[in-house]
């Protein structure tokens, strides 16, 4: 069992993002150089499980070990810090373990404790406390919203507001069709008055079977966006449920975001598939 240096903290109990750039950064000045004698990134990519052509492609990367870091932990249920750790052993590279115990066990402190501080009962009285939704405030979030029957949706859809024609495309293809689907639009659907992160966070875990992601340049500077989207992977590691789908409607200038690369894209830019384009996703959000 790995644990920190000063403590009984079971390291493979912490995610990996519990490490800090700093811990990031010199696992990267330790691993992306290709060595001869030394395991590097691409030795470490293959004991984590990536196939031969991921870690081709990752090549292609600044910073692989960060790219690779990124994506193990976004798609592997059990990417922990021990884990980690473990695998860095598993290649002999002991000396990075030496070197980065000092820093990663104060992460791991600091990332106990912001937990800790998390279940602590709140300062606040409740009356105070606007952004925790008690259980009365749940039925009244959305316009569907009926006296004890909160609205249940097919999928919230996660986008920038810049593009919100084609998210007005999107609901006619898949709700005013044959496909009848039920879209969590936040600008159509969402009441005014109460805390937008709170709001957003319980739409996402517990009134939508699903949610599309809205690719684009501008979703990549969208902090919304960013939130939803981290918030929707943290509720299925490995995207074992398959519940979030990234779509792509028009050519990108910035790099694809790289938590998503992973999962299966809905890419409208491809002429040759845009006929079967809404009835894959509506098949997608239509599944159980």
């Amino acid at each position: 069992m790995a644990t920190c240096a000063n403590s009984d903290v079971d390291l493979c109990t912490i995610p990996v993002v519990a490490l800090n750039v700093t811990v990031r950064k010199k696992l990267g000045l330790y691993l992306n150089p290709k060595h001869a004698v030394a395991a590097d990134w691409t030795a470490v990519a293959e004991t984590m499980g990536f196939t031969y052509l991921e870690i081709k492609n990752y090549e292609a990367f600044k910073n692989p070990t960060k790219t690779v870091l990124e994506d193990w932990q976004a798609r592997t249920a059990d990417a922990s810090v021990g884990k980690l750790l473990s695998i860095l052993a598993e290649v002999e590279r002991n000396d990075i373990v030496e070197d980065l115990q000092p820093l990663i066990d104060e992460d791991v402190r600091k990332y106990c404790e912001n937990l800790r501080k998390k279940s602590e009962p709140p300062v606040q009285v409740p009356e105070v406390d606007s952004c925790v939704l008690r259980a009365t405030d749940t039925f009244g979030l959305t316009t569907e919203d009926s006296e004890g029957a909160p609205e249940k949706f097919d999928a919230f859809i996660c986008y920038c507001i810049s593009d919100l024609e084609f998210v007005h495309e999107m609901i006619r293809q898949l709700e005013q069709t044959e496909h009848k689907l039920k879209l969590c639009v936040f600008d159509r659907d969402v009441l005014p008055g109460s805390c937008v992160w709170t709001i957003t966070s319980e739409l996402i875990e517990k009134r939508c079977k699903r949610m599309v992601v809205v690719i684009s340049d501008e979703y990549l500077d969208s902090e919304a966006c960013d939130f939803q989207t981290k918030f929707a992977l943290s509720l299925s590691p490995g995207a074992q449920r398959k519940f979030l789908i990234p779509v792509v409607y028009k050519p990108m200038k910035k790099p694809f975001p790289t938590i998503l690369r992973f999962l299966t894209i809905c890419d409208y830019t491809r002429p040759c598939i845009q006929a079967w384009f809404w009835v894959r996703l509506a098949k997608a959000l239509s599944l159980d």
